[in-house]
Formats: structure tokens, C-alpha cells, sequence
């Protein structure tokens, strides 16, 4: 019999759910200033680039309810609740804090579905689920500080690369290299020495190893348009550089700083990045997101399921 039932607080980004939203959504972003009708028409133009929306509300949802049931099939003890707290767009973060309180729930297990730590992403989260909680008198949270170690996580990416590479003729394979990105963040961060760029270095080299690849590199993408500049070097201008100086034909992109199908990987990489290698006569290949695979929802479970007895563990 499971005694008593744990909170999931699944935290993510969040995504406009239809044109409406765009506004709302980027306004939000950008704490409350509304951005101008250039921007808008940008990122609406974007949107339609991929299809009218993005596949990244649904995907969220899907994950955040089978890494419920997946921890619900693994654990004897307790029973696990999902509650989705989005960022950027409702249901937010806030909301879901309040509805596990009002659900009698003490205590609530909170993971960022993003693999990397940094005080300027992850930690907004989680900072925000603990102000809530406290405001409401509850629950206590337990926060996932990353799990880009997670061996199902790397594990993933190693399966998905050596099934792109069986693409490619093995005449060809010099010629290849795997291109490593994450989202971009402003360069400040790495004042106050932020683990986030050594994380996704790690994550890179441990799937280098793991997969034997031969010629990687590694690339940031996505970065904001402000004044502050941002951690590079940026995904265009490394594969300028590869294809020019390097002389790779054939790339192949993980952007491993990610784990669903959306707006920064289907029109940053499968648009941008495609036509630029395309332009300078190379290869696009990128493997599918993590999104719904069963060996990377094992991978979050794992980070939960540590999270979790660790607290217990330390004797609370």
C-alpha cells in the first residue's frame, strides 16, 4: 500500500499556445515590456515558418504525465502527482505551487526540463516554486539541481548519433562532425563563475566518448537580441568556420541543451542552420529531440527519484 502521495512539479519554459498568445507570452520575457510590432511580426513569422505553433506545449504535458506514471510504476512507497508550472505562460509556475497546496500535498519534487544548471535559468524556477510555497504555507519543495549526468540522458543522445552516423558511408566519416549546442546566455553569468558552460562542455565529451565519435565541436545558439553580449561562439559562425577552414561536408546537430521539438530547434537548427549548410554545399542531419523516449523519461525519473531520497536520507 503506498502511504502518502508526493508532488511532481514539472517546471518548463513555455510556449503561446495559438497566435493570441504571442504577445502575452513575450511580454512576459521581457518582464512586462511589451515588445514592438517588428518583434512581433519576427517571431510570428517564425511561428509560421514551423507551422503555426510549436510542437512544445503538448510534448511538456506528455512528459510531465509519463514521468508521473513511470515513477508511479518504480517506486513502492509513495504515489507521485504531476502538476505543469510553465514560466512564461499559464498554467505558471505559481499556479501549480498553489493547486499541489490546496491538494494537501506536504511535499513536491521540482525538475526543470532542461539538463544544465544556471543561477539565471533553473534557479529562476525553482526560486519562484519556493516564494510561492512559502506564501501558501506549503509544500516543501525538493529541487532537482540538474541531471545532465543521468546515464539514460547521455545514453540517449549516444543512440540517436550512432544511428544518424549509419546514415552517412563510412568513406564520409572524416568528413563528419557533430555539432554540440545549447541556448545561449548573456556573458554576464560567467562573473560569478556559473557551472552552466562547463555542464554542457561535460554533457558533449561524456557522449564524444560514450559514442566514439571522431570530429565534434561545440556551439551556442538561440541568444537573446540585447545590448549585453552573450556566451559564443555562435552555431552560424561555427559552421562557417567548419565548412571553410575545417572542411567538414557532412553536420550533424544535438542540441543537447534541449529535450523537446520546438520553436529554437526546428527553426534555429532546421532552418537556419540547414540553409547555411546547405548554402556552403554540406550536409544537415539531426537526430530526433528526447521528447516522449522511454530511456530518457527513465533518465528524468532517476534524477527525481535521487532528488528524493537524498532529502529523505539527510533525516527530515
Amino acid at each position: 500500500m503506498k502511504n502518502k502521495t508526493i508532488g511532481l512539479l514539472v517546471m518548463a519554459y513555455g510556449t503561446p499556445y495559438r497566435k493570441e498568445d504571442i504577445i502575452p507570452y513575450y511580454t512576459a520575457i521581457r518582464h512586462g515590456r511589451r515588445p514592438d510590432d517588428e518583434q512581433i511580426e519576427d517571431l510570428t513569422r517564425r511561428y509560421q515558418a514551423i507551422g503555426g505553433s510549436s510542437p512544445l506545449a503538448e510534448l511538456t504535458r506528455q512528459q510531465a504525465a509519463l514521468l508521473e506514471k513511470r515513477l508511479n510504476e518504480r517506486e513502492t512507497q509513495h504515489s507521485f502527482k504531476a502538476y505543469l508550472g510553465l514560466k512564461y505562460i499559464h498554467p505558471f509556475i505559481e499556479d501549480a505551487v498553489q493547486e499541489i497546496h490546496e491538494d494537501g500535498i506536504e511535499q513536491a519534487v521540482a525538475l526543470v526540463l532542461a539538463p544544465h544548471y544556471s543561477r539565471f535559468s533553473v534557479q529562476s524556477y525553482s526560486d519562484r516554486a519556493v516564494a510561492q510555497a512559502e506564501k501558501a504555507g506549503g509544500p516543501r519543495i525538493l529541487p532537482v539541481q540538474s541531471w545532465y549526468r543521468e546515464p539514460g540522458f547521455i545514453g540517449y543522445w549516444v543512440r540517436q548519433i550512432k544511428k544518424t552516423l549509419e546514415q552517412i558511408p563510412e568513406s564520409g566519416r572524416d568528413e563528419t562532425v557533430v555539432i554540440f549546442s545549447a541556448h545561449s546566455l548573456p556573458k554576464k553569468i560567467l562573473n560569478n563563475g556559473d557551472p552552466y558552460p562547463d555542464q554542457v562542455r561535460e554533457t558533449a565529451e561524456e557522449i564524444v566518448r560514450s559514442a566514439g565519435i571522431r570530429h565534434y565541436a561545440e556551439a551556442w545558439q538561440s541568444a537573446g537580441k540585447t545590448p549585453d553580449p552573450w556566451i559564443g561562439p555562435d552555431v552560424l559562425d561555427k559552421i562557417r568556420e567548419l565548412r571553410s577552414v575545417d572542411g567538414y561536408r557532412n553536420f550533424i546537430f544535438c542540441p543537447i541543451g534541449f529535450v523537446s521539438e520546438h520553436l529554437e530547434v526546428l527553426y534555429d537548427n532546421d532552418l537556419e542552420c540547414r540553409s547555411l549548410v546547405e548554402k556552403l554545399g554540406g550536409k544537415y542531419y539531426r537526430p530526433p529531440m528526447p521528447d516522449t523516449d522511454p530511456q530518457f523519461l527513465d533518465a528524468l525519473a532517476s534524477s527525481v527519484m535521487k532528488t528524493f531520497a537524498g532529502v529523505h536520507h539527510a533525516g527530515h
